[in-house]
């Protein structure tokens, strides 16, 4: 294989039929996508508007019974005659780009589309219990009105609380708070003997507890979470701070923003975020919250990003390159839900008008699409097609790497913007499958504590230049040595995203030994699928389901070499 450092060759490539199919696909999202997802929408929100109508105790009834039916259907299960156990939703409901092949193998179904309810606002312990299926744009709803909110809120309105727990969350409050799922306080699993049991950091089940997170849904049901809630304020005093200079300067004007070097509490915001736009320009955000009287006097600038008809949020950041760094204020819940409407900036490639303030006048309000109709619509072509020349990737690597990062980015992808949000990863009471560099605590490193290595997600959304510029990119080759980098570096790949890991490989980037761990403690072994097999690109086949069912599939350890 050729040197990781050495830059991909790029040949002109020849259009082919799914080329055209992409490139008007516009047409099939504003005439079909886009309605039919307003609906989706609308419907939901009904949903929503009539669960919170209910009583919290008639909410917690129905919950018990719900779960009642799972631990049931469960125990209808014949192991040696049935698959093994995955939830019911349909395979491209998922948010992620990662393709949920391994149902198209056998599988025995559990049913968990009740579980959207958000079951208690705990305002004295200052926690919320929800289910599974709720998702941000619900719980900031019921939260913001109160003057609270999510410790973690992450940006797209669809997420749900299950997926970010089981897999991935961040947002621009993770640099204080980890990642969501370190902001969970208790967690409510159906195991899969039936039993039903609550985890939490320091009872008889906290292995568990510290188990699920990145999991992928492999060691059990999850069917509540209780969630740190935070006190905020009505709005966000958001700064844009303009930054030139090459990709390590870039870099380090990011760390700068949020982790003063002379360690001044006072100077950290409560939130951040990074745009990297060229490889010489980027915008670097710090918010604060601010008060309804404070956002009101005279002078102070208000904008309400979340207006339809408004520039998208990404476009907006970019005016400070011109305009040179300002402030204004942002209603809170807006901000948090800033990159819903144009998805970060996948929507440009979506609708390639969709910027244009005529269609924002007048279409705006019916973006975003759901990503799930996206992929319903889109056919093994074109499915294809972006998995080979479009990137969705997150590299979750060390603050003091992240110069290091977007060089790499740069030299075998060049997608652009990026987006880059810091998070802490905390030092546990054991080692999870993501964990910080031992001896970190040592370094006393930009942004580390004695309990937490400070790590950077650099979000790559978006064809690379060498699409647009209609030469060829071999974008398996190029994920398979961005994997390898980040295995190198102690970085981890999200496992929403398409990966090219074997399974070796896999095991070399996280370590397997809690959650082997907990996958034998807890009968998961046999019922519920491994999380790389579940996570790995590809048609899953009847053979592969009987090895992990027998499981006798390659051991799940990096070698000590």
């Amino acid at each position: 294989m050729a040197d990781v450092h050495e830059p991909l060759v790029r040949r002109k490539s020849k259009k082919a039929l799914v080329d055209y199919l992409v490139q008007f696909r516009w047409i099939l999202v504003i005439f079909v996508v886009l309605p039919v997802s307003a609906l989706i929408y609308f419907n939901i929100y009904l949903g929503d508007m009539w669960s919170a109508m209910k009583s919290e105790k008639k909410r917690q009834k129905q919950h018990d019974e719900n779960v009642q039916k799972v631990v049931k259907r469960l125990k209808q299960r014949n192991p040696k005659k049935d698959g093994l156990v995955c939830t019911a939703r349909k395979p491209w409901i998922a948010v992620g780009m990662r393709n949920v092949d391994y149902k198209r193998a056998r599988h025995f179904e559990v049913d968990l589309s009740s579980f959207r309810n958000i079951l208690e606002i705990d305002k004295e312990r200052m926690v919320a219990k929800v289910e599974p299926l709720v998702n941000m744009g619900q719980i900031s709803r019921a939260t913001c009105p109160m003057n609270l909110a999510l410790a973690v809120i992450a940006e797209l309105d669809d997420l749900t609380v299950g997926g970010l727990i089981n897999g991935y969350g961040i947002e621009g409050s993770s640099h204080l708070y980890g990642l969501f799922s370190d902001t969970v306080v208790a967690m409510e699993v159906v195991l899969a003997d039936g039993r039903v049991v609550r985890a939490t950091k320091d009872n008889e089940y906290s292995d568990l507890f510290y188990g699920v997170p990145w999991s992928q849904g492999t060691l059990g049901f999850l069917v509540s979470a209780e969630i740190k809630l935070i006190p905020i304020k009505e709005y966000m005093k958001l700064t844009y701070i303009p930054v030139k200079g090459n990709l390590k300067e870039i870099a380090q004007a990011y760390a700068d923003s949020f982790a003063p070097r002379d360690g001044d509490p006072a100077k950290v915001p409560d939130f951040v975020e990074g745009m990297v736009y060229t490889e010489s320009e980027g915008v670097m955000m710090t918010g604060v919250y601010a008060s309804k009287e404070e956002a009101k006097k005279k002078g102070n600038k208000i904008n309400c990003v979340g207006w339809w008809f408004k520039p998208w949020f990404y476009q907006h950041a970019q005016t400070a390159l011109k305009r040179g760094e300002f402030v204004e204020y942002i209603p809170t819940r807006e901000y948090y839900h800033r990159h819903t409407r144009c998805l970060y900036w996948e929507g440009k490639l979506i609708l390639p008008f969709g910027d244009q303030f005529w269609f924002r006048f007048l279409l705006g309000w019916l973006m975003p699409p759901k990503v799930s109709l996206l992929k319903a619509t889109q056919g093994e072509a074109i499915r294809n097609y972006y998995h080979d020349k479009h990137v969705i990737q997150d590299m979750l690597v060390p603050l003091y790497k992240v110069g290091d990062a977007l060089e790499f980015v740069h030299r075998e992808m060049e997608v652009y913007p990026l987006w880059l949000c810091p998070h802490r990863l905390y030092k546990l009471p054991v080692k999870t499958m993501v964990y910080p560099e031992p001896g970190f605590e040592h370094q006393h490193r930009q942004g580390d504590t004695s309990y937490a290595q400070m790590f950077t997600d650099v979000g790559v959304y978006y064809a690379p230049a060498a699409v647009l510029r209609g030469e060829e990119f071999n974008g398996v080759e190029a994920v398979h040595r961005l994997e390898q980098w980040l295995i190198e570096n102690h970085s981890y790949q999200p496992q929403y995203a398409v990966s090219e890991l074997s399974e070796k490989d896999f095991w070399r980037m996280f370590d397997a030994s809690h959650y082997e761990h907990c996958r034998q403690k807890y009968g998961a072994v046999g019922t519920f699928m491994s999380v790389y097999y579940k996570s790995k690109k590809g048609r899953k086949t009847e053979k592969e389901v009987q090895e992990a069912e027998a499981a006798i599939l390659e051991p799940a350890y990096a070698d000590e070499a």
